[in-house]
């Protein structure tokens, strides 16, 4: 199995999302391979389907003075944090050669990360009844998904060397009794992006069994304006073959 690798480099939540639901759109179709999008997100707080407004503990005025985002969104989980320092990965992929299994499907990405933590001599964990990974008792990577006819959208984040104090303003995952962490608090300064990324790739594609394929936004963007292109005049094509004579 191929899994496409695009790094998008830093993005605003809004158009990682909209480029999400394409490529989804595109992956339902099986018009595009299974892909997973990397990105680190300008700060961005996002609440899931099922979660509490009320674990965002900063107003408007507050969010709007700093210039950080709020997304009412539709993967599972209550609200998190994404920003700078910190790994988001976006897997689009078909879970039906996987099991068609969710509970298999978080699990593999908990295991992909506890790996890559395992490369930096840093001992990860899950804990009983909650999602993610954790070390040392502090939550270390978040994880909220959706699925729809198999096909995954949304993903993890990973702090590598996120601002720890934006999670100050939340009450994250919903979980009050518990702290986050990252790999620069854990191991000190000197760790960077680009290497955890890496590893982190090679320990996800190892984990679901792929061979990597990696590809550039530009790529990425070309590929579905064609594809998108193609079904618009497909969906041209039809509506004029339906019209009466």
């Amino acid at each position: 199995m191929i899994l496409t690798v695009v790094d998008l480099g830093k993005t605003r939540y809004a158009d990682a999302w909209e480029l999400q639901r394409r490529v989804n759109t595109a992956r339902n179709s099986g018009l595009l391979g299974d892909i997973l999008l990397l990105t680190e997100h300008h700060h961005v707080y996002t609440l899931g389907k099922g979660g509490d407004a009320n674990h965002l503990l900063a107003s408007d005025q507050e969010l709007s003075s700093d210039g950080v985002d709020f997304f009412q969104i539709d993967r599972g989980g209550d609200i998190t944090y994404h920003g700078p320092g910190q790994i988001v990965g976006y897997p689009i992929i078909d879970l039906q050669p996987h099991g068609s299994d969710i509970h298999k499907y978080l699990r593999s990405i908990e295991e992909s990360i506890i790996r890559t933590l395992a490369s930096y001599n840093v001992i990860g964990i899950r804990e009983e009844g909650m999602t993610g990974v954790w070390v040392g008792g502090e939550k270390i990577a978040a994880i909220g998904v959706k699925v729809t006819r198999w096909i995954t959208m949304h993903g993890f984040a990973f702090n590598v060397a996120t601002d720890l104090s934006r999670f100050g303003r939340i009450i994250p995952c919903g979980i009050f009794h518990k702290g986050v962490t990252s790999l620069e608090r854990l191991l000190g300064p000197g760790i960077t992006m680009g290497d955890v990324q890496k590893r982190l790739v090679e320990n996800f594609s190892e984990v679901f069994g792929y061979a990597v394929h990696q590809r550039s936004f530009a790529e990425l963007e070309s590929l579905l304006t064609k594809i998108e292109t193609a079904v618009a005049d497909e969906i041209g094509k039809e509506e004029e073959w339906q019209k009466p004579l």
